[in-house]
């Protein structure tokens, strides 16, 4: 759905880039998703990929906090309790 929206953006990958028609709906689809992701979905995600890691919560909040206000259409500002909440509950 997103992705054809998009059909200048797909023409675009296509005419600039090696991306067959395909590959290029499937890269605007992705991103698409990437930034349409809820910040609790996000938060959560990223939470578990630092953890994997092997960062400390502590960290690990402070380095979502900065995530979170750099993204595209970044969420209020949230206190490391709050990202905390989010992902314990």
């Amino acid at each position: 759905m997103g992705a054809v929206q998009h059909e200048d953006l797909v023409a675009h990958l296509v005419q600039s880039t090696s991306l067959s028609r395909g590959e290029a709906l499937r890269v605007v689809g992705e991103v698409l998703a990437y930034f349409g992701e809820q910040t609790e979905a996000f938060v959560r995600r990223r939470h578990s990929e630092l953890q994997g890691r092997g960062l400390t919560n502590d960290r690990i909040f402070a380095r979502l906090g900065a995530e979170l206000a750099a993204r595209r259409v970044a969420p209020p500002e949230l206190s490391a309790r709050q990202l905390r909440r989010i992902v314990y509950g």
